[in-house]
């Protein structure tokens, strides 16, 4: 196969499982080996989006039967608003962009039954912006009987190749998940919970988004006893690649409910961190240092514990010169470029998927 290796003009665009708001970013790639960043920013969701969101997670699995028409299209509107107000903020034109990756917003992932949904419509924003646009970057990798997740290690690899290694990349967004890098060793899968049964914790408890660099957590005792079954969960000792949604745990989260707050939240801190080191027992070689990126990097109370949990070097990604708040929206930016070139987005390594898997839909061709 011929590839067409020039370098394009990309922009990624993405909201995680925190539904806080819609990363935005830009990059030059070959799809290849050559990556420039070219910066970002995360634009808020409407308040009345982000709540009508969370409302949907009472009930996720409508996710499979509900067409959720009005819910999608506010969602493609709010994307289509942020990636404009990018442009604008950067001077840029319709012209001076080759392609958008747009990855969307996860509402329901239940790869055992080989389903994935991300709410964003590509061709609609093709025709709005004027701007090819990939959108479906999961659905091949799931319906090849892969996790769909993580998708962002072959981006890590491209970052990472002049590192020292074996390396771990770490993302704390809702839900964790590491990429062991070892040469042409890549290895990744979802860890656990990060922010999610934090944030979902002080939302419930104290009406904040988040615990600002873990202090309500630091002022608290872990239950050690309700932490070790929190850690029986089966999902850590299933082999890896594995992925997880993001409400998979809070059922049996429960137990910390009849914690004082301050316990609550340092036990669901130090849940995050035992589950990261779980991650340990399915990689082949300890890694000598872990970048972390993602909002959990911010929490100083995880980062430190994953210091002493882990023993070696725990650092933010902006250690190596990537922007933590960036990596998931260029890394879509990446993929989309490596999708129209008909490359693989998924390694059997990556997502357990049965072949290394292309994937992604193109709209808008110029």
């Amino acid at each position: 196969m011929t590839i067409d290796a020039r370098v394009q003009s990309a922009i990624g665009v993405i909201s995680g499982t925190s539904m806080d708001g819609i990363d935005v970013a830009g990059i030059e790639t070959d799809g290849l080996a050559v990556v420039r960043s070219r910066g970002g920013a995360m634009y808020p969701y409407p308040p009345s989006l982000r709540e009508a969101l969370q409302a949907f997670l009472r009930d996720p699995a409508r996710a499979m039967t509900d067409p959720l028409t009005e819910l999608e299209d506010a969602v493609t509107d709010a994307f289509g608003c942020a990636i404009e107000r990018h442009m604008q903020r950067e001077g840029l034109t319709p012209a001076d962009i080759d392609l958008i990756g747009l990855h969307g917003q996860t509402v329901y992932h239940r790869p055992d039954q080989r389903f994935t949904r991300q709410l964003g419509l590509g061709p609609v924003l093709a025709q709005r912006l004027r701007i090819p646009v990939v959108d479906q970057f999961r659905l091949a990798d799931v319906a090849a009987g892969g996790q769909g997740a993580p998708l962002v290690p072959l981006y890590h690899a491209a970052l990472a190749a002049a590192l020292p290694q074996p390396l771990m990349v770490l993302n704390l967004g809702g839900v964790g998940n590491v990429t062991y890098i070892d040469g042409a060793d890549i290895i990744a899968f979802d860890t656990g919970p990060a922010s999610a049964l934090i944030d979902d914790g002080v939302r419930q408890r104290f009406g904040l988004a988040y615990d600002d660099g873990g202090r309500i957590a630091a002022q608290g005792s872990v239950d050690q006893a309700i932490l070790s079954q929190l850690m029986t969960h089966p999902f850590f000792a299933a082999a890896a690649p594995k992925s997880l949604d993001r409400n998979a745990f809070h059922a049996q989260a429960k137990i910390v409910d009849t914690l004082r707050d301050a316990d609550a939240l340092a036990t669901l801190t130090q849940f995050t961190i035992e589950a990261t080191a779980a991650a340990l027992a399915h990689v082949p070689r300890v890694p000598q240092r872990w970048l972390v990126c993602g909002g959990g990097r911010n929490n100083s109370a995880i980062m430190d514990g994953l210091r002493r949990r882990l023993g070696v070097l725990v650092e933010p990604v902006e250690t190596a010169g990537w922007n933590g708040d960036l990596i998931e929206a260029e890394c879509f930016a990446y993929l989309a470029v490596r999708s129209t070139l008909g490359l693989p987005l998924s390694l059997p390594s990556t997502t357990g998927v049965p072949r290394p898997m292309p994937g992604g839909r193109l709209s808008g061709v110029r």
